[in-house]
């Protein structure tokens, strides 16, 4: 009879344990992160990336909630770029908001997708999700339909990569060198 006092303390305190599914897991992990940059480089080794691989890339995990992580990157001069990461009821979403140089967002904006099977630990992939397909079919780039982004988080790195049909682009940072913040993005002043 004595153990019946056991069920309501072991109900207790499973429902007070934290949240350890693994979204939460490499969403948390970079939410640790937040407020700080970091250089990276172009790895991948496309030609079409050589503008790039030319410039000093800065990633800052700058905003941090419980639901959004908003890490604007920075390709030299060009502040145009912020990857949101969200939580949603199924994983993760990632999208991508681009901005002009007067804040105004780009035509190609708000792009991204949705994580279809849950992602590991330190590794998520994104493809491209219905919104995107048809922002891309509209304004005549449909090789990027196919687009899938991942984001892989590792002890002393953080990737960024872009995968498609005939198409790999890959960046990465290195997460042992916090480097000073840069401006804010372009509309977030």
């Amino acid at each position: 009879m004595r153990a019946f006092w056991l069920i309501p303390a072991l109900a207790l305190t499973a429902c007070s344990q934290p949240n350890t599914s693994v979204e939460a897991d490499l969403f948390d992990q970079l939410s640790a992160y937040c407020g700080q940059a970091f250089e990276g480089r172009v790895v991948s080794e496309d030609p079409r990336d050589a503008d790039w691989a030319a410039q000093v890339l800065t990633m800052h995990v700058r905003e941090c909630s419980d639901e959004v992580i908003r890490i604007p990157l920075h390709v030299g001069e060009d502040r145009s770029r912020t990857w949101v990461i969200s939580r949603i009821e199924t994983g993760l979403r990632l999208k991508h908001d681009h901005r002009h140089e007067d804040g105004s967002e780009d035509v190609l904006t708000q792009y991204g997708g949705d994580t279809v099977s849950a992602p590991s630990a330190n590794q998520a992939d994104f493809p491209a999700d219905q919104f995107s397909r048809d922002l891309f079919e509209r304004e005549n780039i449909p090789a990027s339909m196919a687009n899938i982004w991942s984001i892989t988080l590792g002890e002393e790195s953080f990737t960024y990569a872009l995968n498609r049909p005939d198409r790999n682009f890959e960046a990465v940072f290195d997460l042992t060198q916090p480097v000073d913040a840069p401006p804010p993005p372009w509309g977030f002043e």
